[in-house]
């Protein structure tokens, strides 16, 4: 299906313009016709930025919607109309709720026509709603999937709110060097001109300063080269998979974030359990989620176990990127019968974990990064001084 950037007309002459996902021309025709639209002008968009998917937020927000009109007694078609039509949200999201609701009226179910919308809508909740569509409580795995994505939504925006002073700390150190090796540091040229022999560091540290001082623009473009260069290589799968592993394995580091990977995918493997969604189902969509390439990479093997009646909880325990809470807590779920509960309950405490992880690894960015602050400042004050403080003590000498 693609996406038709399209102008219309109305029966009364009213201009209409906009995106909308059809098979064909013909099938865009035939459904701006259904809306009472007739079509001009249509062109496909090759490439559009409808096909992101929705950011957490925004999720939360059309879940709650949907759930709250649905339990409110309002008909699915009447609620995605609702939605589609909500001024506060963006043109963009408007359009895409506004597809969804054309499929809908068609006679297909809310999960297809959220599929229909690729990569849009996350296959997370399309199973969910799935789901929901086989059980008939559509409003209580509505606001169930808002309060996850709600969740999901605040531990983003705490990992991003944690890493703004060390993101800042990092520019503060960038700036003062530039400014040091550009701007202060040629104003002792003339005197260490005059000296007949300088320190190795000093001349290292000299040499440094003319060219940032002199070809500044070299520095610039070696900078974007290599950050062009460093996210095409970490964009090729099996280098991302070395990256991530290697992630795992970092002293202190390394525990802190298995800790946030365990809470993201209990949290997930506990909505799609607890909504009747089969384990190897579930965990097929869960391992999606976990943001982790070497950890998803282990799931075949894990899935094949459980098809060969393996436990979950011994299946899960040989994942390597997984705390062992986790595997302990699923099989006393699995010994008491009670494993959706199990599931619930330890995804709540690995979110309080992971909340205490992101704390925990701020507090060790922060010292880090200002020792690293210490030790540039103090390296060029020790290249600066030493040769004028021995050019004090030859003169001393010969006073003497």
């Amino acid at each position: 299906m693609a996406a038709y950037r399209y102008k219309a007309k109305d029966e009364q002459g009213k201009a209409f313009s906009g995106i909308m996902n059809a098979s064909s021309e013909q099938d865009l025709h035939e459904k701006l016709k259904n809306d009472g639209k007739f079509l001009i002008e249509a062109k496909e968009q090759k490439s559009s930025a409808r096909t992101k998917r929705l950011k957490a937020d925004r999720l939360a927000d059309f879940c709650r919607n949907l759930g709250k009109l649905i339990n409110a007694g309002v008909t699915l078609v009447r609620a995605l109309k609702i939605i589609s039509e909500d001024e506060a949200t963006k043109q963009s999201e408007r359009e895409i709720y506004a597809d969804v609701l054309r499929s809908v009226r068609q006679g297909m179910p809310l999960s297809d026509a959220m599929m229909e919308q690729e990569e849009t809508f996350p296959s997370l909740l399309i199973n969910m709603i799935r789901s929901s569509e086989n059980a008939g409580n559509m409003d209580k795995v509505a606001e169930q999937m808002a309060e996850y994505y709600s969740k999901e939504h605040r531990l983003n925006q705490k990992i991003k709110s944690s890493m703004t002073y060390p993101k800042v700390l990092a520019v503060m150190i960038v700036v003062v060097v530039i400014v040091i090796m550009g701007f202060v540091l040629p104003q002792f040229d003339e005197l260490f001109a005059q000296m007949d022999s300088l320190p190795v560091t000093t001349r290292i540290l000299m040499a440094i300063s003319d060219f940032v001082k002199n070809r500044w623009y070299v520095l610039i473009f070696f900078g974007v080269v290599a950050y062009i260069v460093f996210k095409l290589v970490f964009s090729i799968p099996k280098v991302k998979y070395y990256r991530d592993k290697a992630e795992l394995h970092v002293p202190v580091i390394g525990k802190l974030r298995k800790i946030v990977y365990t809470a993201r995918f209990a949290r997930t493997l506990s909505s799609l359990y607890s909504a009747g969604i089969s384990i190897l189902t579930s965990l097929t969509i869960a391992k999606t989620t976990i943001g982790n390439s070497y950890i998803e990479a282990q799931f075949d093997e894990l899935i094949a176990a459980i098809r060969a009646g393996e436990n979950l909880s011994t299946a899960i325990e040989r994942v390597d990127g997984f705390t062992k809470k986790l595997s302990s807590t699923v099989m006393v779920g699995e010994e008491t019968g009670s494993l959706d509960s199990m599931l619930v309950s330890i995804a709540d405490q690995m979110e309080f974990d992971s909340e205490m992880a992101i704390s925990r690894m701020v507090a060790m960015l922060e010292p880090a990064m200002i020792v690293v602050m210490a030790v540039i400042v103090g390296f060029i004050m020790i290249a600066v001084i030493q040769p004028i403080y021995g050019s004090y003590q030859t003169i001393a000498k010969s006073a003497g």
